[in-house]
């Protein structure tokens, strides 16, 4: 199959939109499908990669690492695409690369479907002030599920997301496929450094790992409240914060209001192929408690490396993390964490056992594993697919005519889970 993907995020703009991409871009390509991705340009950072189209973008505000494309520049790809002959469009953001990619469909003659990698209803209210959350939830509710009737079928990376998605009165036939892991080459990279060494961190220092994107509805101020708690038993540990946001002032500002400002070290962004290995391998566990996780990558990742996990099992991580599996699954109360925390830190032979059991546990999750289900979802789609009107469709607002038809394509018969 030749599939086109389209999403408002990618490499170099590092978060788990992008890691998903290139993982089933990687696995499909392996099972002998071509996957051209149209995505923004960034103004530094960014490879040439074959079957990657840079549209041009402008800066999003509020959101320096982000950027948003240029709707027509992307449908003025259309001539190009059509002699390319695509089966199906594969849509990955809900902004410019939804109603693009919609439109492109059309234009092309074929089914399109999404993945709805994020909770927004939980993100909005932490980003836009002057209105009252319980609007912007509902606002982003509405928006959710007037998208998804545009669509073929939609991809959720969790049974939580999905049971989201159906709670907000979303009908569009629904497939659970995860994002999987390219386990060989995250186990084994090219280069992996000594982390300690690099940091100046005693090898008797414990460390906790937190991975990923420091935003708000990450709760990573919940695991600095913890510090207390656990260096009351275990003075010599350390927190290690590793990746960039906008959360990242406000959360040194919490770390030396309590006290614990020596006890953090923000990393910023590791390199995937060597440091964050690294970090991940030093670390005595991995700590991690998000909300709104719609499956949690970054905790699949320590459970590749043999790295204890003592996590929350909130919406994603909840398909992901199976207590005693590599991890201990625990409640959002500081002193039920902080409790399983020192428990594993004391206790050296449970800690080897967790690991051992990660390990065995993340086998399940290799990314080339997930790409088959994708692909026969792929299949399936293509099969059902009615012929398609050559419309074009447009941005809200955008066009003074009738706005497109909200029609739903032909439904699948049966769903996909992973």
């Amino acid at each position: 199959m030749k599939i086109l993907m389209l999403s408002d995020v990618y490499f170099p703009r590092i978060n788990g939109v992008s890691t998903s991409i290139a993982s089933f871009r990687d696995a499909l390509e392996r099972l002998g499908h071509s996957v051209t991705l149209i995505c923004p340009d960034y103004p530094v950072g960014q490879l040439d990669e074959p079957n990657v189209l840079r549209v041009v973008s402008r800066g999003v505000a509020n959101s320096p690492e982000d950027r948003m494309m240029h709707y027509r520049k992307v449908l003025a790809l259309t001539p190009r695409l059509a002699a390319e002959d695509f089966d199906l469009v594969h849509i990955h953001t809900p902004f410019v690369a939804h109603y693009a990619g919609t439109a492109l469909a059309r234009r092309l003659g074929c089914p399109a479907l999404a993945t709805y990698h994020t909770l927004f209803e939980a993100y909005l209210p932490l980003y836009v002030r002057g209105i009252p959350s319980g609007w912007l939830r509902f606002i982003a509710r509405r928006l959710s599920v007037r998208q998804c009737r545009r669509l073929a079928a939609l991809v959720a990376p969790s049974h939580a997301m999905r049971e989201t998605l159906e709670g907000y009165g979303v009908k569009t036939p629904m497939a659970v496929i995860p994002t999987g892991l390219a386990l060989e080459r995250f186990r084994h990279p090219a280069e992996e450094e000594d982390f300690r060494a690099r940091y100046g961190l005693p090898e008797n220092t414990r460390l906790l790992l937190f991975v990923g994107r420091l935003a708000f509805e990450k709760n990573i101020a919940f695991l600095i409240d913890l510090l207390p708690r656990i260096l009351a038993e275990h003075p010599d540990t350390r927190l290690i914060i590793t990746g960039e946001g906008p959360a990242r002032a406000e959360l040194a500002r919490r770390a030396r209001q309590i006290g614990m400002a020596y006890a953090v070290r923000f990393l910023g962004y590791l390199d995937r192929h060597g440091q964050l290995q690294a970090a991940y391998r030093a670390a005595d566990l991995f700590v991690f408690a998000s909300r709104t996780e719609t499956q949690g990558l970054v905790v699949l990742e320590a459970l590749a490396l043999g790295t204890p996990v003592v996590s929350t099992a909130i919406m994603g991580t909840g398909d992901v993390l199976v207590d005693g599996e590599g991890c201990l699954i625990a409640e959002e109360d500081l002193d039920d964490f902080a409790a399983k925390v020192n428990r594993l830190l004391a206790d050296e032979a449970l800690r080897s056992e967790l690991a051992r059991r990660a390990v065995d546990y993340s086998g399940g999750w290799h990314e080339d594993t997930k790409g088959a289900e994708l692909a026969a979802l792929y299949a399936q789609l293509c099969a059902k697919q009615a012929p398609q009107p050559n419309a074009v469709e447009a941005m809200p607002n955008e066009s003074a005519g009738a706005p497109p038809s909200t029609a739903p394509v032909a439904p699948l018969t049966s769903r996909v889970e992973g």
